[in-house]
């Protein structure tokens, strides 16, 4: 059974930066594409970006493009969200989800084509 943990959640203003983490256990981690979505009070999850099994290739929501990267250290385990110049509106809880994947270049936008997800990790952003 594959378990996620997200951390690095946390209260930042405006104009600030920070950095989410998730680490995994109880599967290959490298045979997994990882992504990460948020999902606002009220609103439904939507995607945030994702990064393919070796790490070489990534995808992002045109909200964060150039904002967030996404980023994994197979050797840890562990993929990682970071988020420069927040908003208010990127308050949202974040999760991190995995799915086993055959193809070395395969992304996925979709939520429902993960597997495992984490707990989830609150991300709030004051003005």
């Amino acid at each position: 059974q594959v378990q996620l943990v997200e951390s690095g959640g946390g209260l930042v203003q405006a104009g600030g930066s920070l950095r989410v983490s998730c680490a995994t256990s109880g599967g290959t981690f490298s045979g997994y594409v990882m992504g990460w979505f948020r999902q606002a009070s009220g609103k439904e999850r939507a995607f945030v970006a994702t990064i393919n099994r070796s790490g070489t290739s990534t995808l992002y929501a045109d909200s964060v493009r150039g904002r967030f990267t996404i980023s994994r250290d197979n050797a840890k385990n562990t993929v990682y969200l970071q988020m420069n110049n927040l908003k208010p509106e990127d308050t949202a809880v974040y999760y991190c989800a995995a799915v086993l994947a055959s193809n070395s270049a395969s992304l996925y936008a979709g939520a429902f084509q993960y597997r495992y997800w984490g707990q989830g990790t609150q991300v709030t952003v004051s003005s």
